[in-house]
């Protein structure tokens, strides 16, 4: 079967379920911070070779810490 040039075979049926959820679970992590922690931990991992990672407790504490100690000016 030949298609035009470009054309792209379609997408199986779960395809346009599974994006979604997908992308649900990407905004999800984004939204409440988990994102964040991994994107810290694989930085501190490389930075830090050897040193032991801190615990999402503790890593949210030194967050809460810093946020506390540098206030920032926000709009609400």
């Amino acid at each position: 079967m030949s298609g035009a040039p470009g054309a792209t075979a379609p997408e199986p049926v779960g395809g346009p379920l599974r994006r979604a959820s997908r992308w649900a679970l990407w905004y999800l992590r984004e939204l409440t911070g988990e994102a964040h922690y991994d994107r810290y931990c694989a930085r501190y991992r490389e930075h830090h070779p050897g040193a032991p990672v801190p615990t999402p407790r503790e890593y949210q504490r030194m967050r809460t810490a810093h946020q506390e100690a540098n206030p920032q000016s926000r709009c609400c």
